[in-house]
């Protein structure tokens, strides 16, 4: 290995939503005791699902897989109305763990559909987020993916139409498809702060900052992961050579030949802990120092839903 220093990204790693939604799951464990189920995982990231799973939280894709009057999470990337009413009509007892930024999304579309609005949705066919944005309403809201898709949409009226995003999106795509939806569109109703999120903005910021530094970027983030995903592809197209690995284990020494400078980043949802794996293995590979680059530093904090509080002040303090 040629690499002699790894340069680590400043913010990186677990926002305030990805934080708050693995401490519903915890904390519900430690009150209800296992089996507690989540649909979905909770987060996207192999390792933070495998360490619930062997704390007794079982992942759910189907309503139908929980038993009558047990204790149910939905994900930080929301459901859909039908999956709400569902899991109320099953008499489960519920903890919504979706990411409040992703539920303002959905406040904001209930509330202007009222109005008589339709949608277009910027974000990706499949991704949960975007189910559950899509799944508040029965109609009249539209997914676009790139900017081709624009010129496509047909939405019923023009008077009264609103674009929505998906969080975890590039924030340089997003902003491209947004022009194309207002050069289409030019009455559209935009959100009066973007939906992408703080914590999506901040790393995002880190990398084309850490990209002009480094002679390659190594993202720590699980394939599932979108904004882990964005962060590899926007290393890409900054013309420096990006890398996701879901631990140490995944690291190819060949990446690094030639290569002096590595730059080191983590999805919103993967923990630190992997992003010091990736370190010590960096370290037997060959590097010799690690430093810090200066960033934003995030003291964003979500509270918890009500319930959650543990009976004990010393089970409190130890959560």
């Amino acid at each position: 290995m040629s690499a002699r220093e790894v340069i680590l990204a400043e913010p990186r790693g677990f926002c305030a939503g990805v934080d708050r939604a693995i401490d519903i799951v915890e904390r519900a464990l430690q009150k209800f005791g296992a089996p507690i189920y989540v649909r979905h995982e909770i987060v996207h990231n192999t390792h933070v699902v495998n360490a619930l799973k062997g704390k007794g939280a079982i992942f759910i894709e189907d309503l139908a897989e929980v038993p009558p009057g047990a204790t149910l999470v939905f994900s930080a990337h929301g459901v859909s109305k039908a999956v709400q009413q569902e899991a109320k009509a099953r008499g489960f007892r519920i903890f919504d763990a979706t990411c409040p930024l992703v539920t303002k999304v959905h406040v904001e579309v209930t509330k202007l559909a009222r109005e008589g609005y339709e949608f277009i949705m910027i974000g990706h066919k499949g991704h949960p987020e975007v189910e559950g944005t899509m799944g508040q309403l029965s109609d009249g809201i539209h997914l676009v993916e790139d900017v081709a898709d624009v010129a496509q949409v047909q939405p019923t009226q023009t008077e009264k139409l609103a674009v929505v995003t998906q969080t975890t999106l590039s924030v340089d795509d997003a902003r491209e498809i947004a022009a194309a939806v207002r050069a289409r569109f030019p009455n559209v109703r935009e959100p009066k702060q973007q939906d992408i999120c703080y914590a999506t903005q901040n790393r995002q910021d880190a990398v084309k900052h850490l990209a002009s530094q480094v002679d390659v970027v190594i993202v720590v983030g699980s394939p599932t992961s979108s904004n882990s995903n964005r962060l590899r592809d926007l290393a890409e197209r900054l013309g420096t050579p990006g890398y996701m690995v879901d631990d140490a284990s995944e690291l190819r020494p060949e990446w690094f030949d030639n290569r002096q400078i590595v730059g080191l980043t983590a999805g919103a949802s993967a923990p630190e802990v992997l992003v010091q794996q990736v370190i010590a293995r960096l370290r037997e590979l060959g590097a010799v120092s690690v430093r810090k680059m200066d960033g934003v530093q995030e003291t964003m904090h979500f509270p918890l839903p009500k319930g959650l509080k543990l009976d004990t002040p010393q089970a409190e303090t130890a959560a």
